[in-house]
């Protein structure tokens, strides 16, 4: 049995900023811009958010010392995590990793920045303590299986990213290798999330990672106050890595742990919908432009995804064809493929333009899906896609390995920056975005995390309304 639990806790709490590669370091910071831009604007306008925020007045986590993205007031740390990752992941335009199947940053930066602003730390530990997170995270998913855990209706994002969260934060809260072990123990009993939220839309797929940032930031807390958490909690027999998906292999949680680093393989999304949908679009938007195809014309648009990506946004045709909500229109490639022929793109504005539009949703049913072989292929790899789209001036097709915003084909800094300024700007003044993008793209000089999120509440020269307070 491959002690993967104390692989992962020796891990956790032996490296440093100092220790990490020049190029980790600065992929964090790029990943933070993006994680801050995304849950500003969610905190702001995502429907789920006022019974969100409400809820968390009304448990007590209100009225704290923490800062929430976007937010003018103060909460108690559980509550801070909790809002931030579900915030974070509430536009599902947040950062993404192929072969984990997974969105990295919402559950571990939220607990993260929780932990920070309690243990009084500064950013180059969180830094590290966010890389940490990464790894543990992304490494649990690939482990599993992300295939055969979703297959048995879990989330990974939200599973993996509650040890992810544990890590981060029990790495800021100064746990030792026996501690950050307990808090893995501990937060076993807490890792959750279903795919259930599929059937009607639900906007529990947002909370799923609320609850792993905060699960994990109270975990890293009880074991920290000497809490007895399971031991073996990963690689029990009753552990994770049993419990959670059929075969499991743990030798691919440890393997190259501390020498390759996943942290660089996270992509940033360019379009606010499920990551399966970005090749796809990025070739209907090829072809467009390549051969002036306009929306009217269209007869039929044909997409080939990977198994895995098929089933969560293919299938059941009638349905993804027929979005009644948001969610079902992130995770409808009908709907993706229509706006994109329609608009050029797909931003998160667009959901509100389009989700009733008769044009649109008249696009959507000439949108058909299938599991392509080259795209299974090519998958955990790579989320790729072909496409074909149907004229009476004749049939144009292309095959997208990799999407935009992957590490081989990453946003440049002005791409991530004018992503940001397109979330942000409504909120905040030009002035106050350059201020709070400096600050974040050189985290590792902040030396008060709490102050850093402060510059995200929505200031008076913004021209904009600001966030409602707590009820």
């Amino acid at each position: 049995m491959i002690a993967v639990t104390r692989k992962f806790a020796e891990f956790a709490t032996g490296i440093s900023y100092d220790t990490l590669p020049v190029e980790v370091r600065e992929r964090v910071k790029a990943l933070a811009l993006d994680l801050v831009g995304i849950t500003l604007r969610a905190r702001n306008e995502a429907e789920s958010t006022p019974a969100m925020v409400s809820a968390a007045g009304l448990l007590g986590l209100a009225g704290g010392a923490c800062t929430v993205i976007g937010d003018a007031a103060g909460y108690a740390p559980p509550g801070a995590a909790m809002l931030n990752g579900t915030l974070a992941h509430s536009l599902d335009f947040d950062d993404t990793h192929a072969s984990g199947s997974l969105h990295p940053s919402a559950p571990i930066m939220p607990a993260a920045f929780a932990a920070a602003e309690m243990a009084g730390a500064d950013g180059k530990a969180a830094i590290a303590a966010i890389v940490a997170g990464y790894e543990v995270q992304i490494r649990l998913s690939l482990a599993l299986d992300p295939a055969a855990h979703y297959d048995r209706g879990f989330h990974p994002t939200a599973t993996c990213g509650a040890f992810g969260a544990a890590t981060a934060a029990g790495r800021l809260l100064k746990l030792d290798p026996q501690g950050c072990a307990n808090a893995f123990g501990i937060v076993l009993s807490m890792a959750a999330g279903s795919m259930q939220f599929l059937v009607n839309g639900a906007w529990t797929k947002r909370s799923h990672v609320g609850h792993a940032a905060m699960c994990g930031l109270i975990a890293a807390t009880l074991a920290r106050e000497g809490y007895k958490g399971a031991s073996d909690a990963i690689e029990g027999k009753w552990g994770f890595l049993h419990a959670y998906a059929p075969a499991a292999d743990a030798g691919k949680a440890v393997d190259g742990l501390g020498h390759r680093w996943e942290t660089l393989k996270i992509a940033v999304k360019p379009y606010p919908s499920c990551r399966y949908s970005h090749a796809a679009i990025d070739g209907i938007l090829e072809l467009a432009s390549a051969h002036g195809i306009h929306a009217e014309e269209v007869e039929e648009v044909a997409v080939g995804l990977p198994e895995p990506g098929w089933k969560i946004i293919g299938d059941p045709e009638p349905a993804k064809q027929s979005p009644q909500s948001v969610v079902d229109g992130q995770f409808s490639m009908a709907f993706c493929a229509a706006v994109a022929l329609k608009s050029g793109g797909l931003a998160w504005d667009d959901y509100a333009r389009h989700l009733g539009d008769p044009g649109t949703l008249t696009l959507c049913k000439r949108v058909r899906t299938r599991i392509d072989p080259k795209a299974d292929a090519d998958f955990p790899e790579e989320l790729s896609a072909s496409v074909r789209i149907k004229t009476a001036r004749g049939a144009f097709e292309t095959y997208v390995r990799v999407p935009k915003g992957e590490p081989a084909n990453f946003l440049s800094a002005a791409e991530l920056r004018a992503k940001f300024d397109g979330l942000a700007g409504p909120y905040l003044s030009a002035r106050r975005r350059d201020e709070l993008a400096v600050a974040v793209l050189a985290l590792e000089q902040a030396q008060d995390i709490g102050a850093l999120l402060r510059l995200t509440r929505p200031d008076a020269t913004s021209g904009r309304r600001v966030a409602a307070a707590v009820r």
